[in-house]
């Protein structure tokens, strides 16, 4: 599928030099393949392909880092999706609960049973705190927790999105900046939770929802039947089938661009020694923070923006257990402050095939942390003897049925929304675009953007959009912009990728 290169046949020039094989570069390189561009894709990992939607495989056993749903208001994502995988994806149904105190609550919210769980008072106490936040709401919203408040007030906040958030983060939530919560839930109403939470109770409402009002809310989605990584691969196969490279276990070493000429030079370092890639363009999927600092010359924002910017690591301890199945969800969201996991995935709700023998159950334990800290640093071992004591913890299985695991890391996951994240890629993406017109930042780690991998997709598209005009056409800092592409339907899609300077929406959108 891939193509190592090794001594004998290492490229030496293309068209385009990508960084990265996740969704954002590999979309990049088979639409400028399909285009008649030479490309080549350095890719660090040495096995697998997809970046955080890669799938991992352990004794037959498939693992997401993070659940992938294959779902977007872009019609032009979807349709790519299908080119890529026309006959391998399935649709499967959306079940996802959270956990609190003891407690399961079903998301989307059933309105009895939260009562129920809650009891009387609590509840009385949280529709209490929603009013008082919306007759006197903060004018002064600056954190995740000013803007959370205000949306759901106190009471909710500290039972729904404190505790969870604080472990995905590893920040307070008064310290995280309220442009997380506007682009991950910016589209969730409470009010429309109860209304459809009340009427589902009920019986009342008998039309599935879609997600074309509230992507949280989606009760189905379309999936690839081997894991997301099947995407990534299946893409990256038709790159190399295409005469282009991808170069596996390759890490990015350095940028530097002909003054005369304004080539670049992509310097990648290898099993078999550095390669270097003369190319006319870099599409770079790397890290915002990794990519100043290995341009040389130093640009000036590597010294005062990009040391600043910062990233949350990941982890999932994947446990096989005696059991055809443990619980029917997707996913479950762990709301308690007495253990560390943050959520945990049933791999085989995901899809049937993720997990090869019918008498085990596959979950992966998902924990938050810091790349070096004493989490990550931990021994697969320890981990592993973590999550089971964690599992029995939450009463979700009994340790003796428990028969393996493995751990999968995951560096720089989630670029960090902090106080002063905004500034820092703001002068960033200033001096990078002014002094490198033909250098193009793409993807959740190159934007320094919690993108979703639609999003990611939709930049790289528009890059190479970009690439074959010869001049920048579109802004594709506009895609995803306080969440209004994926969130607002066809209206907010247009006016986000619409960018066109000086050209009406419907004629940018067919260019």
């Amino acid at each position: 599928m891939t193509d190592a290169s090794g001594s004998a046949n290492r490229p030496t020039s293309a068209d385009v030099a990508i960084i990265g094989a996740g969704p954002a570069g590999l979309t990049a390189a088979y639409l400028l393949t399909q285009q008649g561009y030479s490309v080549t894709v350095i890719e660090k990992d040495p096995v697998y392909v997809g970046g955080i939607s890669r799938t991992v495989q352990h004794e037959g056993f498939r693992f997401d880092i993070g659940g992938h749903r294959f779902f977007s208001k872009s019609r032009e994502v979807v349709d790519l999706w299908n080119e890529i995988l026309p006959h391998d994806f399935i649709e499967r149904p959306r079940m996802s609960r959270i956990y609190y105190e003891g407690k399961f609550y079903s998301y989307p919210l059933r309105a009895f049973e939260a009562l129920w769980n809650l009891g009387v008072v609590r509840s009385a106490l949280c529709m209490t705190s929603y009013a008082q936040a919306k007759l006197f709401p903060n004018s002064k919203v600056r954190s995740f927790e000013d803007w959370t408040i205000n949306q759901f007030g106190r009471k909710l906040y500290s039972i729904f999105f404190k505790t969870y958030t604080e472990k995905v983060w590893g920040m307070p939530c008064d310290e995280m900046s309220a442009d997380w919560a506007a682009q991950r839930i910016k589209g969730l109403s409470l009010g429309a939770a109860v209304l459809d939470g009340l009427k589902r109770s009920l019986g009342l409402n008998k039309k599935p929802n879609d997600g074309m009002a509230t992507k949280t809310l989606l009760e189905t989605f379309r999936y690839p039947r081997l894991g997301p990584g099947m995407m990534w691969e299946a893409a990256a196969g038709k790159v190399v089938a295409g005469g282009n490279h991808l170069l596996m276990g390759h890490s990015f070493k350095q940028l530097t661009q002909d003054q005369k000429t304004g080539r670049w030079r992509m310097t990648a370092t290898g099993p078999h020694g550095d390669v270097v890639i003369d190319a006319a363009h870099v599409i770079s999927s790397a890290p915002l923070r990794e990519l100043a600092a290995r341009i040389h010359p130093l640009p000036a924002c590597a010294l005062n923006a990009a040391p600043n910017l910062k990233y949350r690591d990941f982890l999932t301890v994947a446990l096989k257990i005696r059991s055809e199945d443990l619980f029917p969800d997707n996913w479950i969201y762990i709301h308690d402050s007495k253990v560390r996991v943050g959520r945990v995935q049933n791999f085989r709700s995901w899809s049937p095939e993720m997990v090869p023998d019918p008498e085990l159950a596959c979950v992966g334990l998902e924990y938050f942390c810091f790349e070096g800290d004493g989490l990550w640093s931990a021994s697969d071992e320890k981990l592993v003897a973590l999550a089971t004591k964690e599992m029995e913890i939450l009463g979700l299985c009994d340790p003796e049925d428990i028969v393996g695991g493995a751990v999968v890391r995951q560096e720089k996951a989630y670029p960090v929304y902090d106080d002063d994240y905004a500034a820092h890629v703001e002068a960033m993406r200033g001096e990078l675009e002014a002094l490198y017109p033909t250098l193009h930042m793409v993807g959740r780690n190159g934007m320094h953007r919690y993108n979703n991998q639609d999003h990611a997709m939709m930049t790289a598209m528009l890059t190479v959009r970009n690439i074959v005009a010869g001049e920048k056409l579109y802004d594709i800092w506009g895609v995803n912009e306080d969440a209004e592409y994926h969130e607002s339907g066809t209206e907010g899609e247009q006016a986000a990728l619409a960018s066109v300077r000086g050209v009406p929406a419907r004629i940018a959108k067919a260019a």
